[in-house]
C-alpha cells in the first residue's frame, strides 16, 4: 500500500497540482508508522525503485519519484485488468500506451484518489481480503484461480505445491503451507498431493468472479478519464471516456 500510495502523490502532483510528494506527506497518507515507511523508502533508494530529486524552487524538498520498474511491479495487477476489460469489450488499442510507465502512473494515481476519498474497494470480498492481508497471499490466491481455470479449459496446470509456490513468489515453504492450510481448514480449497488443487469452494470462485468483475469496470471507467486526459497533453482530440 506505500509504494502504491508512493505512486499517487507523485502523479497527483505532476498531473494535478497536488502537493509535493515529500517523504512526509507519504507518512501522513499511509497507515504503517513514520519510521516503517522511511525505512522503506530508503530500501527502494537502494534497489533504486525510487529516486529523490530536489525542487528547482527549494533544494531542501526531496521530491520521491517512482522508477519505471516499481509502477510496471506494483501497477501489474491493474494492467491485467485493463486488459481483460478490452478484451471482452473489444480491443482497440486504444489502451495500449498503458504499458508506458507514465501512462500506467496516472491510472494508478486515479485509482488511489478514488480509495481515498470512497474507501477500497476489496472489503465487501471477504475471502479475497482476507488472502491480500497476507504476503503473497493474493498472488497465491491468483495461482490458485488459474489452476482452477486451466483444468475446466484442459490446459496445462500450475503446480501449486508448497516449494512450488515459495520458488515463484520467493517467499518460505512455511508461509505458504500456512496460507494454504488456512484455505483447506476455512473449506475455502485443497490442494492435494503433487500440488493439485482437489477441491475449490463453489461459492470462492463466484466471490472471485465477481471482485474481477468490479475491478475491471473501475479500471475500465479510470483508464478512459486518463486516456483523455493524457491525449490532451499530448495535444491530440480525445475520443469520449467509456
Amino acid at each position: 500500500m506505500i509504494c502504491y500510495i508512493l505512486i499517487h502523490n507523485y502523479y497527483f502532483w505532476r498531473n494535478a497540482s497536488g502537493p509535493a510528494p515529500t517523504l512526509t506527506a507519504l507518512q501522513h497518507r499511509v497507515t504503517a508508522s513514520p519510521r516503517q515507511t522511511a525505512g522503506l523508502v530508503a530500501a527502494l533508494k537502494v534497489g533504486r525503485l525510487v529516486t529523490a530529486e530536489s525542487s528547482d524552487d527549494d533544494g531542501r524538498i526531496k521530491r520521491l519519484r517512482p522508477a519505471p520498474a516499481m509502477i510496471a511491479r506494483i501497477g501489474r495487477s491493474v494492467r491485467a485488468f485493463v486488459d481483460a476489460a478490452e478484451a471482452l469489450d473489444g480491443a482497440d488499442g486504444t489502451f495500449a500506451r498503458f504499458a508506458e510507465p507514465d501512462a500506467l502512473g496516472d491510472l494508478m494515481f486515479r485509482s488511489a484518489a478514488h480509495v481515498l476519498a470512497h474507501g477500497t474497494l476489496i472489503h465487501p470480498f471477504p475471502r479475497i481480503l482476507a488472502f491480500a492481508a497476507r504476503d503473497c497471499g493474493y498472488l497465491v490466491l491468483c495461482t490458485v484461480m488459474r489452476a482452477h481455470y486451466a483444468e475446466m479449459r484442459a490446459e496445462a496446470v500450475p503446480r501449486l505445491s508448497q516449494r512450488a509456490l515459495a520458488a515463484r513468489l520467493q517467499v518460505s515453504p512455511a508461509h505458504i503451507g500456512n496460507l494454504l492450510g488456512e484455505a483447506d481448514r476455512g473449506g475455502w480449497l485443497t490442494i492435494g498431493p503433487r500440488g493439485r488443487l482437489t477441491a475449490i469452494d463453489p461459492t470462492l470462485v463466484a466471490e472471485f468472479e465477481h471482485w474481477a468483475s468490479c475491478q475491471m469496470a473501475h479500471f475500465r471507467r479510470l483508464a478512459g478519464e486518463s486516456a483523455s486526459f493524457l491525449a490532451r497533453q499530448d495535444g491530440l482530440t480525445p475520443a469520449p471516456a467509456p
